[in-house]
């Protein structure tokens, strides 16, 4: 009988080696984003982010998933989150330059290799860029700077360049951890394991929210599990989600007979865009809302209501605000989604293999069917994300004491959050079951 290699999980050297030096590494990671930025005013970030200003939801946004380093305004405050930019970047550039897309058509595995170098170098001047955006945007929010003595003028120039290096450096030391993560501990886990480790070292916290109100804290824990639970389920079965399409590979030649063509399929996830619609989406919705607060003390009469009518329409205590999230969230997974398949380039892969889809012809038909096909399978998987983004605000509908009681939401872990969460424990399990069956613990069971 089949039993399962998990049992061995601790007596597997090798792979117990692998998961002490992860925690060991995930344990560094999360002491060093305790260390702030030099000369921050700490206060300043508390009020802002206990505030109910316009903005103020997407820094919080941005603390959760640092694991709270923005909140001390933390060397780590950025997280990888300039990589996965410069990831981003890099994917959306490929298919407008054509010397970049043959390099990826031409050898996929050394085009990888190539793009993977690039993001690192590109990190660099991202993690700057949006160091000095952040530390400007706090300023902006909370009404006075979060850091004093940050300027480039007269004596400040000197100190605000140090405080740039110092939160670039402790980006770049991010993705270090993580690829040491990748090299010596689960193997190409490492850049999610460190967005991991941020998100849930705030469920202590968020926990401990829920039981500030003494009247309603069995109440609001009981729910929170509640959707906690149908959420997880529900992203996994869409996670999980993939359209077959058949393809037939041409048979191999053994000796001097040649083989039957061989029957197999292509999998084509609904969702394959994962989460980042979904920071594309609140990233922009946060932009009108900053641009319009710099109008608002206009001696224009018109133009000061027109900016704050444009705060309210964007601000996330009003309904306008989620459903622009939502449409927003749908139209960012088409386009995201579009961009990333272009990029793998089926059509011409099948090709080169000499396979192909039956009843459509090779090379570019082929790339428009499989087109097609994804963009019919993506709308349930973008409105599944849609879904996600806007529970919080269903979940006040459906509950309004918890609105008025401060809670922004009933989540243990934001609905962004819960994504990235599943998605790294799922990949998470089945390597570690690969690495257990790969050492042969399954056929160990057999024998018994």
């Amino acid at each position: 009988m089949k039993g399962s290699p998990w049992r061995y999980l601790w007596i597997a050297e090798d792979i117990r080696r692998k998961l002490l030096i992860t925690i060991g590494i995930l344990v560094i990671y999360r002491f060093a984003a305790q260390i702030p930025v030099p000369g921050v005013d700490a206060d300043v970030m508390a009020q802002l982010l206990q505030s109910t200003k316009p903005g103020a939801g997407f820094l919080n946004l941005l603390n959760f998933l640092s694991g709270g380093a923005l909140a001390r305004f933390s060397v780590l405050s950025m997280g990888v989150y300039p990589y996965i930019t410069a990831q981003i970047i890099l994917q959306i550039l490929v298919p407008i330059v054509p010397s970049w897309q043959r390099r990826m058509e031409e050898d996929p595995r050394e085009g990888r290799k190539w793009m993977e170098r690039w993001s690192y170098i590109l990190a660099v001047p991202v993690a700057a860029l949006q160091a000095l955006g952040q530390i400007r945007l706090v300023s902006y929010f909370g009404g006075v700077p979060v850091i004093p003595n940050f300027g480039f003028s007269g004596d400040k120039i000197l100190p605000s360049i140090a405080i740039i290096l110092a939160m670039t450096a402790g980006t770049m030391f991010a993705i270090w951890l993580g690829e040491l993560i990748s090299e010596y501990g689960i193997k190409g886990q490492g850049i999610s394991l460190i967005i991991f480790a941020g998100i849930t070292a705030r469920l202590p916290y968020n926990f401990a929210t829920l039981w500030q109100d003494p009247q309603n804290r069995w109440f609001y824990t009981a729910v929170s599990l509640i959707v906690l639970v149908f959420t997880v389920f529900l992203i996994v079965f869409v996670q999980q989600g993939k359209r077959l399409v058949p393809v037939m590979y041409p048979g191999r030649r053994i000796g001097r007979r040649m083989s039957m063509p061989v029957k197999g399929t292509l999998p084509l996830p609904v969702n394959m865009a994962g989460m980042i619609p979904l920071i594309f989406a609140q990233s922009l919705l946060a932009l009108p809302g900053m641009f319009a607060g710099l109008f608002l003390n206009s001696s224009n009469e018109t133009l000061r209501n027109i900016a704050s009518a444009i705060q309210r329409f964007f601000d996330p205590n009003y309904g306008t605000y989620w459903w622009s999230y939502f449409i927003f969230v749908v139209l960012f997974t088409f386009f995201y989604t579009e961009v990333l398949f272009m990029q793998q380039s089926y059509g011409e892969q099948l090709r080169r293999q000499g396979a192909r889809i039956p009843g459509v012809p090779p090379g570019e038909p082929t790339q428009e069917y499989l087109t097609r096909v994804l963009r019919r399978i993506t709308l349930p998987g973008a409105l599944f994300l849609g879904f996600v983004a806007i529970l919080p605000y269903l979940l006040t509908l459906l509950v309004p004491s918890a609105a008025q009681g401060g809670y922004s939401s009933l989540l243990l872990i934001s609905s962004s959050g819960l994504i990235i969460v599943v998605g790294v424990v799922r990949d998470l399990l089945y390597n570690i079951e690969a690495e257990l069956k790969m050492h042969g613990y399954e056929e160990r069971l057999l024998i018994r």
